[in-house]
């Protein structure tokens, strides 16, 4: 069905609701109901993909979020939700407060659903009972058989309509739409097994499957409740991150009055006045005031940082001691919390090797199951067998071949593994990020910052020299340089025209002369090879100033190689710094390979070598000048306090002081794949058995659903083992 140009005139007008972003881009967030399977997200994103004016369509399974992007700056918003209604998924434009009231009553929805099907299920086989007696020689009268019958007609019969509305609904978008989801052979199952149990009991039948009816919705929906509780347990981390943002920020305004403002409508350049005790709001510039900031969410740094007029801070930071007035850098959901929330948000969105693989064969399920169905049917008929029997196998086949512990083979996993690391301090960023992790043969380290505690402090400083510098060292992020910054005050000038070159140093004017902060040969010294980490500071045809500092090595950095060596991994240092420090911080770890000296050319460089050879490396990095290498690893770790891009290349960003994380992370990866991949065997092992066996006659409806939802009960309770993978 296309859509015409009439068609698209009577849409509504939704373009209020398209974004526009930094680079002139425009996007759309909706609410999209109704989407529960792989098979759902492809078919949603496919359609969109193809609008001549969507650049791209990701679908959030975990909150029901739908995220378009737009070629140019414009976008037909309500095109895309036309789209969405005839494929059978209503949407309308996301709102939290909505999103999460819609998930609430889908929980509640389930449960009662799960509570009659409980009922309905119970009861039934209380009157089925006596008639499965009849199986062990105790055969009861015609009369009262077909009375039992009709009693459990009686009861399972509106239970089962009840509690199977959310496989009706959602069969019956999908066939209005002209296609067909997981959901309709479900549906097709359930009614074809009430109607022939109805129809043998008017003809005073030997069999009647009343309770195998219900019973198959009741063991379904324990499956869908768990899948809901697994994906709400994902859901929760970003929502929980976003809830630490104030809800309100006092304003200050120009004639000094105060008044409080939603955090959605704080602008950038307005004044926040932040009290002791109170969160950062947005990420901001301290116009006023001094004060210390607990960073544990951000950073994992559980020691206070004390913040004074001209520095940084982030949203998500408490104030700790005194007031500070805030120049607002950013809107609320472009702050440092919202970011982390984001990359939470992006672990459920996973599209990793083994997710793709269970999409295509979800796609291919629904022909496949209702032509084998079809063929059970005409092929028994053709043999033989009473259209009754051949029925019944084919409703077997139906049921017993529903796909939901392949759609939840790898789901469950990737959710609870993510879940796993995120309460250990790790934010997975795609549950690829986990595949990746789980198959590294290397792992580099970068030194300062990762190896070591990225804190250094300068040696013997000069009160003079300090100040010349000092100006350029405000205006760098490079933690050498905040050391120095540090020592000489982070109050005071900042040089003006600052350009700041990756694995090189720092540039601009300070007081009209320009000035260079960096490596000795970037400064303009030759042939200088010194045996400490070290700044160098001149300016422009003056003489040269060296700064020494020292960086301690972490305190279970030793223990963390260990334990990689442990699993089988090899390690290595690659470090920007001179080779003196290097040594000294490896040979403390216990790691043999190192190298120093290199520029982030040469990081990468070292990293492509290593996958030439058929190496697949980890690299844990948290610089500017660790960016590429860590997009060429095949997976990549950075801490919390890593620059935003150096976390943006990362796979995942684990907080906290310690590195023996890393070999945590990879300990759960490999848990992970195991148990993604037995899985994956067992839905494989599964249909192998069951397809054919309903065929062939040797199972009903009531063992075929049985046998259905215990294979989705198998998958699930399996990725729930993660939980105690790591444990300590």
């Amino acid at each position: 069905m296309a859509l015409t140009h009439d068609t698209l005139s009577a849409a509504p007008d939704f373009s209020a609701f398209v974004r526009k972003d930094q680079s002139g881009g425009a996007s759309l967030d909706l609410l999209v109901k109704g989407a529960r399977c792989a098979g759902c997200m492809a078919k949603i994103e496919k359609s969109l993909a193809e609008l001549p004016d969507v650049a791209s369509a990701r679908l959030n399974l975990t909150e029901g979020r739908l995220s378009v992007r737009f070629r140019g700056g414009r976008g037909d918003a309500g095109r895309v939700i036309m789209t969405l209604d005839r494929l059978g998924y209503p949407a309308t434009p996301f709102d939290p407060g909505q999103a999460a009231k819609a998930h609430d009553q889908e929980s509640r929805r389930l449960v009662l659903a799960l509570a009659v099907a409980a009922f309905g299920a119970g009861n039934a086989m209380m009157f089925s009972v006596p008639v499965w007696a009849g199986l062990f020689g105790q055969e009861l009268g015609p009369a009262t058989r077909n009375l039992m019958l009709w009693l459990s007609a009686l009861v399972a019969t509106p239970c089962a309509l009840y509690a199977g509305m959310p496989f009706f609904e959602s069969a019956w978008r999908s066939l209005k739409a002209g296609r067909a989801n997981m959901d309709v052979p479900i549906s097709i199952g359930v009614v074809l097994t009430l109607f022939i149990s109805f129809v043998e009991t008017i003809l005073h039948g030997r069999d009647a499957y009343f309770d195998a009816a219900v019973s198959l919705l009741f063991l379904l929906l324990i499956g869908r409740w768990l899948d809901h509780r697994l994906r709400a347990r994902a859901r929760s981390a970003a929502a929980d991150l976003l809830a630490l943002q104030a809800p309100s920020a006092t304003v200050v305004g120009p004639d000094g009055a105060e008044r409080v403002k939603p955090l959605g409508d704080i602008a950038v350049g307005e004044r926040v006045l932040v009290r002791p005790g109170d969160r950062i709001p947005v990420d901001g510039f301290v116009e006023d005031g001094v004060s210390e900031l607990d960073n544990a969410l951000l950073t994992g740094e559980t020691a206070p940082v004390p913040v004074r007029p001209g520095d940084t801070c982030r949203a998500g930071a408490v104030n700790l001691s005194g007031s500070l007035r805030l120049l607002t850098l950013a809107r609320s959901e472009d702050s440092a919390v919202a970011a982390i929330a984001r990359l939470v948000e992006a672990g459920a969105q996973t599209k990793s090797l083994y997710v793709r693989l269970a999409d295509k064969a979800a796609a291919v399920y629904v022909p496949v199951v209702h032509t084998l169905a079809a063929l059970t049917f005409a092929g028994g008929w053709a043999l033989g067998l009473g259209p009754r029997e051949a029925l019944l196998r084919a409703v077997a086949v139906l049921i017993i071949t529903c796909p939901c512990a392949l759609g939840l083979a790898v789901p469950a996993v990737q959710i609870t593994a993510s879940a796993r690391l995120f309460r250990k301090g790790v934010l997975v960023k795609s549950g690829a990020a986990l595949e990746r992790l789980a198959e590294v043969e290397h792992v580099v380290f970068d030194k300062t910052g990762v190896l070591t505690e990225g804190r250094p402090r300068l040696i013997d400083p000069c009160p003079t020299t300090l100040k010349l510098a000092a100006p350029l060292a405000r205006a760098s992020a490079h933690p050498l340089a905040r050391a120095l910054a540090a020592e000489a005050g982070r109050s005071g000038p900042r040089a003006t025209e600052v350009r700041e070159i990756a694995g090189q140093g720092v540039e601009g004017l300070i007081d009209g002369r320009r000035a260079r902060l960096g490596r000795a040969s970037f400064v303009g010294v030759e042939g200088r090879a010194g045996g400490e980490t070290e700044l160098w500071f001149g300016f422009d045809g003056d003489t040269k100033v060296r700064f020494r500092f020292s960086d301690h090595l972490r305190a279970d950095a030793a223990e963390a190689v260990a334990q990689l060596r442990a699993l089988g991994l090899s390690v290595e240092v690659l470090s920007g710094d001179l080779p003196g420090p290097v040594e000294r911080a490896a040979t403390a770890a216990g790691i043999q390979a190192w190298r120093a000296g290199l520029s982030p050319e040469d990081k990468a460089s070292a990293i492509e070598a290593h996958a030439a050879a058929g190496r697949k490396v980890l690299m844990v990095g948290d610089g500017l000048n660790d960016a590429a290498a860590l997009a060429k690893a095949h997976a990549a770790m950075a801490p919390g306090a890593a620059l935003d891009a150096t976390q943006n290349a990362a796979d995942l960003v684990f907080s906290g002081e310690g590195l023996l994380i890393v070999a945590e992370s990879i300990v759960i990866a490999r848990a992970a794949r195991r148990r993604a991949l037995e899985n994956f065997g067992f839905s494989a092992l599964y249909n192998v058995v069951a397809a054919p066996a309903a065929m062939l006659g040797f199972v009903n409806p009531l063992v075929a659903a049985l046998a259905m939802s215990g294979s989705s009960l198998v998958v699930t309770l399996n990725a729930l083992r993660m939980h105690a993978v790591g444990r300590s």
